[in-house]
């Protein structure tokens, strides 16, 4: 038994050692499926090396970098596979598990509990991986992270999860099937792979291996190897029928006009052309699975609203279409510009360091035309959009990008391309341009440029980020989502960061004292703006933080200059308890009413706050608001709105 004893903990330390250095960790072929329910007695797992070696391997990196995981918060990680799907068991330890935080929620909303998550580069490129979260519960939370667009929550994976709390902890089991995965098959399967965990009553987040300052998944990340793994032929077809009934009063009259009956049946597949390449495909999409738009307030707003894509067809893989950079661009393909799609088809894939996309659409009632009257708001639109990055180093890459639109003869065509690489572990490079070509019959020809440079720097104790960005103002892209243009800024933001002291006991985590400011000119608005704004960041124990600024500068609008950034600004929230969340901040200062014929200078006054009480993991009473007031210099209010959003919640699994 002794020697047995031996042989195995030589083993388990050679395994660690191998993960510590870098390198390859070979996985063992499970010879039957575990059970997905959260208890480790299965046979495999018996079978299976527990990694990493020690706590001491998993690293915090927010909000606190290079500590170390403390024993009584011991991770130990259990890997498998088969034909069919890739296993993990993740046994998180907890010597209070009480205290451990955990809900029955529904997808994406339960980051505020404790976790564990992965991500995974299933093609080993360093350009795109999936991100895997699940609380105690089994509650899933996931995203597409690429180079070009981070974490991207909007795609939802198919993928299983189990999870039971323990006297020692909780254990989460997670199931992947080889469909959901993109790599090449072969005799030996290389994947790269990284650890999240987040304590809750702590607020420290640790991985496995170490992140260090400035680096992402891409940069350090473990990896694992299949032998004899191949890929199995995706194919799916998703049908669809809804109906629906609206009704509208007008606020003259007590009755309801008459119902508007809506119906819709549709089709949606998708098709493994190649281990690596997929066709996804949809006729009619289905809207049912459409959450209402985000919680905001739309009053005397400057610039547009970004409302995320939840449409099922659009979101899968648009990571890759994103590019790099600048403030002013959300992203270059914002697949909500398509209102009603008759049809769409998607092409996506990696073929050895080479990601690539293509995308087309037609929309039924594109709506919003511009200039060119209401005639054309039922005309069909045909959107496509093409997106290729090839791999460099680590999440370093080179890209290009075109876009088209064409809509009762106007096209849109845009070109360009993008890069992003890391000439040191501290330090990143971005920068992109972008060429528009706007034409067609009764439409005037335009041509406008856009594009972006930005540096940063980034250590455990400072972090200083610069950009310079430019847009042309005949500058046009329909695909995409962007504020303004006619315009050419740069920015500056630098920050510094104290660390009281380790340890749980202390409640004060980090304090950040930053500056950040701006310069430019506005050639549409016929003015400069600039503003620069200061303050101090703390984070807590119990995810707690406070944001004390202040800001001082001007904006342009209309040929004329105004006072827009003279504020002070607070903000505040904490897990004050287990089963209490509550935040909340305000804001006050000099604002703008935004009128094209006679803006004036006025006062402003805004807040938000909100409040989760969770009493079990299976019921969630919430509350937010939000608040926002104008005065006129001369005291007269203009307009004050309060708007509150309450849910309550019961869920079970």
């Amino acid at each position: 038994m002794k020697t047995i004893l031996a042989l195995a903990a030589c083993v388990w330390l050679s395994v660690a050692n191998a993960w510590a250095q870098g390198a390859d960790i070979t996985i063992e072929r499970a010879a039957e499926p575990p059970k997905m329910d959260g208890i480790l007695d299965d046979a495999v797992w018996a079978k299976a090396t527990p990694l990493p070696g020690t706590p001491s391997d998993w690293v915090s990196y927010n909000p606190v970098r290079g500590d170390k995981m403390p024993d009584i918060y011991r991770t130990e990680v259990r890997i498998a596979y088969d034909d069919r799907n890739i296993y993990f068991a993740m046994h998180c330890f907890d010597n209070e598990p009480a205290k451990i935080r955990t809900t029955v929620s529904r997808r994406d909303s339960s980051f505020s509990d404790d976790w564990i998550a992965m991500s995974l580069d299933s093609a080993g490129t360093g350009q795109a991986a999936y991100h895997l979260f699940s609380n105690p519960s089994g509650s899933q939370m996931d995203a597409i992270n690429t180079s070009a667009s981070g974490e991207q929550f909007d795609a939802d994976v198919v993928w299983y999860s189990a999870a039971k709390t323990t006297s020692d902890g909780y254990v989460v089991e997670v199931q992947i099937p080889l469909q959901t995965l993109r790599f090449k098959g072969g005799d030996s399967v290389r994947m790269g792979l990284l650890f999240f965990r987040h304590v809750s009553r702590t607020g420290v987040s640790y991985a496995w291996p170490e992140m260090l300052p400035g680096q992402w998944v891409f940069d350090r990340p473990a990896h694992i190897v299949f032998s004899n793994l191949k890929t199995r032929r995706l194919v799916e077809v998703l049908p669809s029928v809804t109906y629906g009934v609206r009704q509208e009063r007008p606020t003259t009259s007590p009755a309801w006009g008459d119902a508007d009956n809506d119906t819709h049946v549709g089709v949606s597949g998708k098709l493994g052309i190649t281990s690596g390449v997929t066709l996804d495909a949809t006729v009619n999409p289905d809207f049912s699975q459409v959450e209402s738009d985000a919680f905001q307030i739309a009053v005397n707003q400057r610039y547009p609203l970004f409302f995320s894509e939840k449409r099922p067809f659009f979101m899968e893989g648009m990571g890759l279409f994103n590019i790099a950079h600048g403030d002013t661009m959300r992203t270059a393909v914002h697949t909500r510009r398509i209102v009603d799609p008759i049809f769409g088809a998607k092409v996506t894939g990696t073929v050895g360091k080479t990601t690539f996309g293509v995308l087309n659409a037609a929309d039924d009632h594109p709506g919003d035309v511009g200039d060119r009257g209401d005639e054309f708001a039922d005309r069909n639109k045909v959107f496509t959009a093409g997106r290729a990055t090839y791999a460099l180093r680590r999440s370093d890459y080179v890209g290009a990008i075109f876009t088209e639109t064409q809509h009762a003869g106007r096209q849109n065509f845009v070109g360009g391309a993008d890069l992003q690489i890391r000439p040191s572990s501290s330090q990143n490079l971005g920068a992109s341009f972008l060429s528009s070509t706007t034409g067609g019959s009764g439409v005037a020809d335009a041509h406008g440029n856009a594009g972006h440079i930005s540096y940063g720097y980034e250590t455990r104790r400072f972090s200083s980020g610069w950009q310079v960005e430019h847009y042309d103002r005949d500058f046009q892209m329909d695909t995409a989502f962007y504020r303004r243009t006619g315009f050419t800024a740069a920015y500056t933001n630098q920050e510094i960061n104290f660390y009281p002291r380790s340890g749980k006991d202390f409640w004060i985590r980090r304090v950040s004292p930053f500056v950040f400011g701006k310069y430019g000119k506005d050639r549409v608005q016929d003015g400069r703006e600039y503003f620069i704004s200061s303050g101090i960041r703390l984070n807590f124990t119990r995810q707690g933080n406070f944001n004390l600024e202040a800001s001082y500068g001007e904006e342009a609008w209309r040929g004329r200059q105004f006072k827009a950034y003279n504020k002070i600004f607070i903000f505040t929230g904490m897990q004050a308890v287990r089963w209490l969340n509550v935040y909340g901040g305000l804001g006050a200062g000099p604002a703008i009413y935004y009128d094209d014929v006679a803006p004036f200078q006025g006062d402003s006054f805004g807040s938000f706050f909100g409040a989760t009480f969770q009493p079990n993991q299976h019921l969630s009473l919430g509350l937010e608001g939000n608040t926002s007031r104008l005065d006129r210099e001369s005291g007269e209010n203009v307009y004050n709105v309060l708007a509150l959003n309450s849910r309550t919640t019961y869920q079970f699994d």
